[in-house]
């Protein structure tokens, strides 16, 4: 096991990618609270494929940008009852793919919940950073620098 002191730094929230999603840059919540990560996804569709199930879904990677989709498949690794932060509890599809953060990549299972009223459009739980990674909660972007997506001239310019 590696020293504490020897792990890499992260703030609050960062900027990661989700490369075989095909999202270059979602800015991303960090919460030790919980168990596990959630991504925003919506219109979501089951299918089989070579006797797996898949989910073929879309995402708005920006926060306040409805223009900005990627549409994503992946295959179904699970289905979990996740308790919300409202303390409902929802049946989730979980999907495994790996994550860019901080020049490092590593597979993480995440579930996919529509994130729509959420201040992030995703969440990096505690599994995700397990023995990767310390949270300093009071800094963000510390791995990652605070880029601007690009965005197309049809797309309304808001704060992310």
């Amino acid at each position: 096991m590696e020293k504490i002191e020897s792990l890499p730094i992260i703030g609050w929230r960062e900027w990661l990618a989700l490369p075989e999603l095909g999202i270059s840059a979602i800015k991303t919540k960090v919460d030790t609270g919980a168990r596990s990560s959630a991504l925003h996804a919506f219109d979501l569709r089951r299918f089989c494929q070579a006797g797996q199930e898949w989910v073929r879904f879309t995402i708005h990677p920006y926060q306040h940008d409805l223009q900005q989709t990627v549409v994503a498949t992946a295959r179904v690794i699970d289905e979990r009852q996740v308790r919300t932060s409202s303390g409902h509890t929802e049946l989730r599809p979980v999907i495994h793919t790996p994550i860019l953060l901080g020049g490092c990549q590593w597979p993480i299972e995440i579930t996919l919940t529509n994130r729509d009223v959420m201040g992030f459009r995703m969440l990096l739980g505690r599994q995700a950073i397990r023995q990767r990674f310390l949270v300093d909660p009071g800094h963000s972007f510390l791995l990652s620098s605070l880029r601007l997506p690009l965005r197309s001239p049809t797309s309304r310019s808001q704060p992310l």
